[in-house]
């Protein structure tokens, strides 16, 4: 009989829980005693749903109160130097100062770099590694993680992130691959500890070998599992890797002194057959045959009939999984209560895709047994793609700068935001109470009307140069553009994490993609009539919707992409006809959406690329393109974005310390456009000092010249509170307009 488990469990609940406990806590709502609770009480409802599925072993360690590379990074003592002064009082409020750079308890601290977990719009707190880095093992949360799930009689097998992997994700001050030898006894000891409390199987993860490594990586795994595998002889080790295919790295795997290897059937289903001839007599294929990633329900007629062969070659050591961590699904189909029926029943959650699994394992074990097949994405015509033309905009940015600098008469270093203020408790109450047809649509209209008076009203007496509305009509940024487009659905409850507490409900491609009216346009326009100053028209980039929505499986992605920049180019140019002249088309998931592999890097960027420059490509050239890329590693990309040829891009760089800064100043002739490094990180609640804020500023004019470079913070500001904002956009530009007087002076000496 195949055997079934999944890599991990959504640990946000089904209705949100760890979200509402942590940010209870976090506004001194609630006691680390209850927050302690009601994590155990999602581990527990966890647990249950794969066991009352009918899976053969329940994953532990899965769960995190904010992101599971911080989970190592406290497992293994990794604890950069600047928390150990003033250190929280105790171990929960150190990971969160790391996290946020702010606890109920300890001073505040620039909180870790964050950055996308390899493809996904899942963001992990990046390690930092010194050169001497040391490492001691700190595993009691994931012990008494495991005794709780024995404890409810559970057959467990925790899942830890394997060393290489680890390493290589973070930051180090020297060669990261040089700090294995110290990090490896720390897994030796945490093998022996799980040995001795009765664990049979532990999963490690090592996606990094869906890279393409340098040799000096590659060569390090052998040793590297010999010395771990060897460590506690009870273990058996579960390899798992995923988001790629394995390709040169495949035979490597299967290898290593591990009883099993776990390979991604959804992203590289050509290696099963290699996969089967490559295992060890005594070795389990996992496969991961369900999309982790993808809510449409599997075809289980298919997949018996690929999958039976393999069952019976391999009998017990064939065991069925999803293809990556259910991180990435939203809960709980059976929440989502307002879904029409016909929709429903073409999609599954997490929890459904377990049931999906044990269907399957039925299928294989009794070839008699018979289901009805899942029909995968909607059968829905698609249109033939039509050739990108017209991508770029005639004049190029040298000759369209001086245009626009002569229209809009800008000072130096011009100070904007990146377009999201905050959403109050009123807002949100006054959006659900519309929702629920308890107000009128001119009833919500005239407040949202209002809200972006207020925002219009609280920039002009902060003194930003250029303002935006403040987006207060949008729940999310795709969600919003999702809502006003024909062929999406959307969910009520599909929620998924991002990072901490902060969740993303992704809109669903059922179909072809059009646009049936405007979108923003009077938004824009009412905003604009209330200042003179110029207010940038705001919308998310066809990219970004595609990469942050659940796509189609029956026709291409670059097909919805196009069809949803067609979209956007009339938002586009109804904007530019409103007489809004600088346009911000954000694009933060260009990065996210690049395949692993370099050899297909070519592809996917001539037709990204080409559908952000579709958008834009038929305006004025006075007329300004902006774009934001946030938590990305822009090195890898950099020809890419330079392609886009927005005339202003704004980056994240403060939480980064301003190091993702070197892949802009670092490339052959620098940016070539303009850009706005963010000078403050808006995901930590501190404050930013004006002193501060002058130094950066003084450090990015060293690699940016002045007539290019613009002041803004890091993302948008959505999740902060006004009074937060207020403090840390005047201390931004009085920075600005201290700098700016420094040149002035200098340049009339």
């Amino acid at each position: 009989m195949a055997q079934t488990h999944i890599l991990g469990y959504p640990r946000i609940g089904a209705q949100r829980e760890l979200k509402k406990a942590l940010e209870a806590y976090w506004r001194g709502d609630v006691t680390q005693a209850e927050l302690l609770r009601a994590g155990a009480a999602i581990r527990r409802d966890n647990w249950k749903a794969q066991h009352d599925a009918g899976l053969d072993l329940v994953t532990v360690g899965d769960f995190a109160w904010y992101d599971q590379l911080l989970n190592h990074t406290l497992l293994f003592g990794a604890v950069p130097a600047r928390f150990s002064e003033g250190a929280a009082d105790n171990r929960l409020d150190q990971y969160f100062r790391l996290a946020r750079g702010r606890a109920p308890s300890g001073e505040p601290a620039a909180a870790s770099a964050m950055t996308k977990w390899f493809d996904t719009n899942y963001h992990y707190l990046v390690p930092e590694f010194a050169a001497n880095q040391e490492f001691t093992l700190d595993s009691s949360w994931l012990l008494d993680e495991v005794r709780e799930a024995q404890g409810e009689g559970h057959a467990v097998k925790p899942v830890i992130i394997g060393p290489l992997t680890y390493l290589w994700l973070g930051r180090s001050d020297g060669d990261a691959l040089a700090l294995l030898p110290q990090l490896l006894p720390c897994y030796e000891q945490l093998l022996r500890q799980l040995a001795d409390i009765g664990v049979e199987w532990v999963q490690i993860d090592e996606p990094i070998l869906g890279l393409d490594l340098p040799a000096a990586w590659r060569d390090a795994f052998a040793p590297a599992y010999a010395q771990i595998g060897g460590a506690a002889t009870a273990i058996r080790l579960l390899l798992a890797s995923y988001f790629s295919p394995l390709r040169e790295n495949l035979s490597l795997a299967f290898s290593l002194p591990v009883a099993g290897v776990h390979i991604d059937c959804v992203r590289a289903p050509e290696e099963l057959p290699a996969a089967v001839e490559t295992l060890g007599a005594e070795q389990v294929l996992s496969l991961g045959v369900l999309n982790g990633r993808n809510i449409w329900r599997a075809d289980l007629g298919r997949l018996q009939a690929q999958l039976q062969p393999v069952q019976q070659a391999l009998g017990e050591r064939l065991w069925l999984s999803a293809s990556c961590s259910l991180l990435h699904c939203p809960v709980d189909l059976e929440t989502e209560q307002a879904l029409e029926e016909a929709k429903r029943q073409k999609l599954a959650y997490a929890r459904q895709k377990l049931d999906e699994l044990k269907q399957l394992q039925t299928m294989l074990d009794d070839a008699n047994a018979k289901i009805a097949e899942g029909d995968g994405a909607p059968a829905v015509p698609a249109n033939t793609t039509e050739a990108l033309a017209d991508t770029w905009r005639p004049q190029s940015y040298a000759e369209r700068a001086p245009l626009q600098r002569a229209r809009w008469q800008l000072p130096l270093l011009p100070t904007t935001t990146i377009g999201s203020f905050p959403q109050t408790d009123l807002l949100r109450e006054v959006r659900s109470r519309f929702r629920k047809d308890e107000i009128s649509r001119t009833d919500y209209e005239d407040h949202l009307r209002a809200e972006i008076a207020e925002a219009i009203r609280r920039q002009e007496i902060l003194g930003l140069d250029v303002l935006v509305h403040g987006e207060a009509e949008r729940n999310d940024m795709v969600e919003y553009f999702g809502e006003q487009l024909d062929g999406f659905v959307h969910t009520g409850n599909g929620w998924v994490q991002s990072y901490g507490s902060r969740c993303v409900k992704p809109p669903v491609i059922f179909g072809d993609i059009s646009r049936p009216q405007p979108m923003t346009v009077e938004w824009s326009r009412h905003a604009q009539s209330l200042t003179k100053k110029p207010v940038k028209g705001m919308l998310t980039g066809p990219v970004t919707i595609l990469n942050w929505s659940f796509p189609r499986e029956d026709i291409p992605r670059s097909e919805s992409c196009l069809q949803i920049a067609k979209a956007l180019r009339q938002e586009v140019l109804d904007l530019e006809a409103a007489d809004i002249g600088i346009i911000q088309i954000d694009e933060p998931a260009l990065r996210e959406g690049v395949p692993l592999r370099d050899s297909e890097h070519r592809d996917y960027f001539d037709w990204a690329v080409a559908c952000f420059r579709y958008t834009c490509a038929k305006v004025q050239p006075e007329t300004q393109i902006h774009t934001h890329m946030c938590y990305s590693n822009f090195n890898a990309i950099m020809d890419a974005i330079v392609a886009l040829d927005a005339d202003v891009i704004t980056i994240e760089s403060a939480r980064s310390e301003l190091r993702l800064l070197d892949a802009f100043a670092g490339r052959q002739g620098g940016y070539p456009n303009e850009i706005g490094p963010g000078i403050y990180d808006i995901h930590s609640p501190n404050v930013p000092e004006r002193a501060e804020l002058v130094a950066r500023l003084r450090q990015l004019l060293e690699v940016i010249p002045r007539e290019k470079l613009w002041v803004n913070p890091d993302c948008g500001l959505k999740t902060r509170n006004w009074a937060e904002v207020g403090s840390a956009l005047l201390n931004m530009v009085e920075a600005a307009r201290s700098l700016r007087a420094e040149l002035e002076v200098a340049e009339s000496a």
